[in-house]
Formats: C-alpha cells, structure tokens, sequence
C-alpha cells in the first residue's frame, strides 16, 4: 500500500484570512517503509507571512520571492499524492490550505479529499491519550521519539509525523479474544 505522510507550512492559520502555503512536503511509504521518495517545495506566497508563523517557521518573506508558485507546482504535487492515502496531522488544516489554492487557481479539482483517503494522527492520537497533549512535540516525547528542532519546517515534520505514525498503529499487535464457555454450542 502507497501511503504519503504530508505536511505544510503556511504564511498564517486562517485561509478565511487569506493566508497561503509557503511549503509543502510528502514523503512517500510503501508497506510501511520509507522510499525516500519525496516532493519538497517551498513556494511564493504572493502576501507576507505573519510575524507569528515566521517565527514558528524560520521562513522570511525574502526567502520565498524567487519560489515558484502554486499553480506552477500543482500538476507535480497532485500526481504525487492522488490515489494514495494521506497521513497528515490536523488534516482538517492542511486539506483546508490545499483547497483555497486549489479555489484561488481555479483547478478542476475542488476538493482534494475527493481524490485521496485520509488518516488523521491527532483525531487517532486523541483517541489513544484523551484528556492529553497531542501535538507533534507531545506525540513524539510520549513515543520516545527524539527531536531536535528549532523551527517547524514540513521537511523535518513528515519525518517526525512518520516516525509518530509507525509506532502509534503499532501499539496493538495482537488481539485478545474472551470467549464464553457456550459459544461453540
């Protein structure tokens, strides 16, 4: 099974602010291995990032002005990831960047979850420790996973996310069955 652990990175939280994708990252995972295949790019907003995600980010406006944009990108990114499923954490704020700049293109698709299966970490996680911190950083200290990181970049998140996703749906690895006494009779 081809699945594609996706991440991006935006110029701020809301596209009912009109805020944009600045970097987008999937790593490829074919029966539960890492490929090493990947599609990487960071992209010219055409806006200035908030001074909140550039800090969170480490990524200045003056740094994206000679990326591409997204509609010079959207073929490749779409052909990378169509027909797989998608493991994304906060997929609702990911999915909902990659339509507006579907919408703000006019691509014929117009909703990406149309096109792909999701599998959600933190709706999953929330799940397996309710009442609990779910972020990447939570996720990846209660998993023993160390990282080292300055800034959120979509490159070093999927690897992260990748490394959260294998032992987070390994947690089970067998099942316990309680039968009763009659129920071969």
């Amino acid at each position: 099974m081809r699945q594609i652990i996706l991440d991006v990175e935006t110029t701020g939280l809301f596209v009912t602010e009109k805020h944009k994708i600045i970097e987008i990252c999937c790593l490829e995972i074919v029966d539960r291995k890492i490929t090493g295949k990947k599609f990487h790019t960071y992209l010219n907003p055409n806006r200035k990032i908030d001074v909140a995600a550039s800090k969170i980010t480490g990524i200045k406006d003056f740094f994206l002005l000679n990326k591409p944009f997204f509609k010079d990108i959207v073929d490749e990114f779409l052909d990378f990831i169509i027909g797989c499923e998608l493991i994304i954490h906060n997929a609702k704020f990911d999915i909902s960047f990659i339509n507006y700049e579907l919408y703000l293109i006019n691509h014929k698709i117009k909703n990406i979850k149309d096109h792909i299966i999701i599998f959600d970490t933190l709706i999953y996680s929330r799940k397996l420790y309710p009442g609990k911190k779910n972020n990447l950083d939570a996720l990846a200290s209660r998993c023993s996973i160390n990282i080292n990181r300055k800034y959120h970049g979509a490159l070093l998140d999927v690897i992260i996310l990748a490394k959260i996703y294998f032992t987070i749906t390994m947690l089970q690895t067998t099942f316990l069955f309680k039968l009763s006494k009659n129920i071969f009779s």
